[in-house]
């Protein structure tokens, strides 16, 4: 047995038989649990676990959590030395590669990104198809699984280089595919990709250009989209990276693997969450308000939205950075008045016994929507932005989750609980 290995010792109260369960790295194997039984033609003792609250489905080498010291690290590296100091197109080669590539790895990167991010004119016809006021994200989840049949080569999972250039066209056409869903749902033309322009920038070229021969975007907001889309990348084995993780198990193409994931993120309780925020700020109305919202959330009468985690039981790093970055975008927008209600929501709430108890914290979605916002996105935009952030982050654990020997296609147990066997009933006699 190893250095890092202990063992549980379990003793089986309805034989009195002891087992003796490996734990390595602070867990034992499911499988483990499958020779307790308490007769030879017994199954096996199962792990109920109601939404994975505390199973690992996977070993992963991408993305660090610790809630209760408000860590969250990509390959090592902490999310505040990333989101200050790289750009989003260095992270992605982070996650994907896991390292941080030399300047010639990282121009050659770039440079195949930017020279993928056009998609077929007629992708573009079959999003003309979409109702005139399709929601982006349903527009994007169709597209995104739209490309499989593309790029039907991408089926050829074994064949390092396809996996490869997937990727790369994923990361590539999903700003396209985002921009050109909002555009649709407003009634704009397209704007094309502009390969002058960095990821970001080119991003905000086609969401916001209008007449003008060449879109220049300010600085100041280009950084932040850059930087929003670093503090979204990648957050370990949540909802949409576990259906992108399960889709793949089944050798199905990243294509279809990431429209799956983008759906599991269109739920309001996954990409929604800074909208909710933004009708909990609105509802609230002025910061000379926020006592009595916060004494009906103590009373049990009204929901705090952007505060708690299941993972976090600390400050979300994430939040810190988009604090701080919400500032530098008002300079350049004007400050939204939600800001004031948000930083005073905040103050109290940091204050109050009742929050520090139950270590409920600001989360990222606590300040994002409030960017978003005063950047002129409306709130329909919310979910397909995180999801532009996050498409590195499924890949390079849809790859991870391809590679490991260990894994296999996902089919989780149940715990049956429905009638023993019935006679059929004829209909007249019901």
């Amino acid at each position: 047995m190893s250095k890092n290995q202990d063992t549980l010792t379990v003793t089986d109260n309805r034989t009195g038989q002891t087992y003796e369960l490996p734990i390595q790295d602070g867990a034992i194997r499911s499988m483990d649990l499958r020779q307790i039984k308490v007769s030879d033609d017994d199954f096996g003792l199962l792990a109920y676990d109601p939404a994975f609250k505390n199973t690992a489905n996977a070993r992963s080498e991408i993305t660090y959590i610790d809630g209760d010291a408000g860590i969250l690290r990509y390959r090592g590296y902490p999310i505040e030395q990333l989101a200050e100091q790289s750009t989003f197109l260095e992270v992605a080669y982070l996650l994907i590669h896991g390292e941080l590539p030399t300047a010639d790895e990282l121009d050659s990167w770039v440079y195949e990104i930017t020279h993928h991010t056009f998609i077929h004119e007629n992708l573009k016809q079959f999003m003309d198809g979409f109702h005139h006021d399709a929601h982006p994200m349903g527009m994007l989840v169709s597209t995104v699984g739209a490309l499989s049949t593309f790029y039907p080569e991408a089926k050829g999972l074994d064949d390092p280089d396809s996996r490869y250039m997937q990727i790369v066209r994923l990361i590539a056409k999903f700003p396209t595919l985002a921009a050109f869903a909002y555009r649709h749902s407003i009634g704009m033309r397209y704007a094309y990709p502009d390969n002058d322009l960095s990821f970001a920038g080119n991003f905000l070229n086609m969401m916001w250009k209008t007449t003008e021969l060449k879109y220049e975007p300010d600085p100041v907001l280009e950084k932040a989209m850059d930087r929003l889309l670093i503090i979204h990348a990648d957050h370990e084995q949540n909802c949409s990276t576990t259906t992108m993780r399960t889709i793949g198990s089944s050798d199905a193409d990243p294509y279809s693997a990431a429209a799956g994931a983008s759906a599991a993120l269109y739920g309001p309780k996954h990409g929604g969450a800074n909208e909710a925020v933004l009708r909990m700020l609105e509802e609230i109305g002025s910061p000379d308000n926020v006592a009595d919202a916060v004494k009906r959330v103590k009373d049990g009468e009204y929901r705090l939205m952007g505060f708690g985690h299941r993972v976090y039981k600390n400050y979300d790093p994430r939040a810190k950075v988009i604090r701080e970055l919400a500032h530098e975008v008002f300079e350049v927008t004007g400050k939204n008045p939600l800001i004031d209600i948000a930083v005073e929501l905040e103050r109290i709430a940091l204050e109050d016994e009742y929050f520090v108890e139950r270590k409920l914290y600001p989360n990222v979605d606590f300040y994002s929507g409030i960017i978003y916002q005063a950047m002129g996105f409306p709130t329909s935009m919310f979910p397909v932005l995180f999801a532009m952030g996050r498409i590195p982050g499924w890949l390079a654990h849809w790859q991870e989750n391809l590679l490991d020997e260990e894994q296999a296609i996902a089919r989780p147990r149940q715990l049956f609980v429905g009638y023993g066997e019935r006679d059929y009933v004829d209909v007249a006699n019901r």
